[in-house]
């Protein structure tokens, strides 16, 4: 079991410590990426295709403004993705946030805000 984060952008490092604590206080081990879906999407097919094999992955995308990397990790990937994006503040999130929830088909991103429950949330599916 393992969760590989992915950030749109070394900017969203702070938000992503905010996970990373807390998973290691639940003993979940994790690596860490930057790549951005609409800058590098070869680069994110590259960070999926070598989990791709491995067993236990779950996905946790930052990425916030037009968020197409959750996406992108959910349409190429088999495991879960949890998409928590950043916001400057709660006006950024009114504007954003829909780039996150509204999904095509196909494409199951389970969105969650706060970072401290995106980690618990990581925990309970790793418990099941």
């Amino acid at each position: 079991m393992k969760t590989v984060i992915i950030m749109g952008s070394t900017s969203d490092e702070p938000h992503a410590k905010n996970i990373t604590d807390r998973l290691d206080e639940y003993g979940i081990p994790w690596e860490q990426h930057v790549a951005s879906a609409h800058k590098k999407p070869k680069k994110v097919l590259e960070i999926l295709d070598s989990y791709k094999e491995k067993a236990g992955i779950i996905y946790v995308t930052i990425a916030g403004r037009s968020n197409a990397l959750s996406g992108f990790v959910a349409a190429n990937s088999e495991f879960p993705t949890i998409a928590c994006p950043p916001f400057a503040d709660k006006t950024d999130m009114l504007v954003n946030i829909h780039s996150t929830l509204q999904m095509p088909s196909d494409t199951p991103v389970l969105t969650i805000l706060d970072p401290g429950n995106c980690a618990l949330a990581v925990n309970r599916i790793f418990e099941v």
